[in-house]
């Protein structure tokens, strides 16, 4: 499983689909809706983290 974390940026499921063109299982979070526990809990293959915020202070768990 892929696990996107979505920093709210229009790009994102762009990049959501090609991914599950490709085969990729995805799922998507919201950079504030999930924990560093939830993340370890999911175990996924691979992370990618989204375009995005506009600053530092929106970046939400994709700083951690």
């Amino acid at each position: 499983m892929l696990l996107m974390i979505d920093n709210y940026d229009s790009f994102t499921y762009n990049l959501v689909q090609y991914f599950g063109e490709l085969g990729a299982d995805v799922q998507v979070y919201r950079n504030d809706k999930i924990t560093i526990a939830e993340i370890e809990q999911l175990n996924p293959e691979q992370i990618v983290i989204s375009p995005g915020p506009c600053t530092p202070n929106e970046a939400g768990i994709s700083l951690e």
